[in-house]
């Protein structure tokens, strides 16, 4: 991508019985020109989603959407559109940033549990763009990034802090 290239995020994959609710901040370079969550290859959010609601996450990609949809998990970003100059969520240009309409999404669906914010940064957008517009709320989790730009988080040590969403799924 070019110096502040405007990035427009995925589209909401957000079933109406959705129990738990995965937010990104904004797709990474890999994933927008693939057209795909989570999509560079070093990302562990497919492994560490497939070993969370029992999917082999080396299924195709509609069919690991199928299998989350299934499990009751849905994903979307918290910023829907921004100036970046690169993949991380630290080149996100301040101020550029244009949120996804959350509040309506999330009042929407009777049967949410728990919001998880997959790192600091969709936690961050979260709490400044979404959280002041919601009229209830389920339960808000910050979780740590599935990114490879978060290397210092093994894929056990990830499994055990997102253990959260697995209980929030089997009640």
């Amino acid at each position: 991508m070019s110096s502040d290239a405007l990035c427009i995020g995925l589209p909401a994959r957000v079933a109406v019985d959705c129990r738990v609710l995965v937010l990104g901040s904004m797709p990474g370079v890999a994933s927008l020109q693939e057209q795909q969550y989570y999509a560079h290859p070093r990302n562990r959010f497919w492994p560490l989603l497939g070993d969370l609601c029992g999917f082999d996450p080396a299924l195709a990609y509609e069919a690991r959407l199928r299998a989350l949809a299934d499990a009751g998990v849905g994903l979307w970003d918290v910023i829907g559109q921004c100036q970046r100059r690169g993949s991380l969520d630290a080149d996100i240009v301040r101020g550029s940033e244009v949120p996804n309409a959350l509040p309506a999404l999330i009042a929407g669906l009777p049967g949410l549990r728990l919001v998880a914010c997959n790192g600091g940064a969709a936690w961050q957008a979260l709490q400044r763009w979404v959280v002041p517009d919601l009229a209830a709320s389920p339960a808000l989790l910050a979780l740590p990034s599935t990114s490879p730009a978060n290397a210092a988080w093994s894929l056990p040590r990830l499994r055990q802090a997102w253990q959260p969403l697995a209980d929030a799924l089997a009640t």
